[in-house]
């Protein structure tokens, strides 16, 4: 496990947004949204690399 280093008032806002949502920990919703993020730019990447293929074939412009 690693640790990371974030402001005090982004802090005390994960942590009411945690208590908001139901998470257990601030880090628990931390995680998650870290796993979200990832996730999503994972798939931005893939999108991006599809469409270079189709412009590099002529399909798109």
């Amino acid at each position: 496990m690693s640790k990371v280093t974030i402001e005090p008032n982004l802090y005390e806002s994960a942590k009411k947004a945690a208590e908001v949502a139901g998470y257990s920990s601030v880090d628990e919703f931390v995680a998650h949204c870290l796993e979200s993020e990832i996730r999503r730019l994972k798939v931005e990447a893939a999108e991006s690399q599809v469409a270079d293929q189709l412009r590099g074939l002529g399909y798109l412009n």
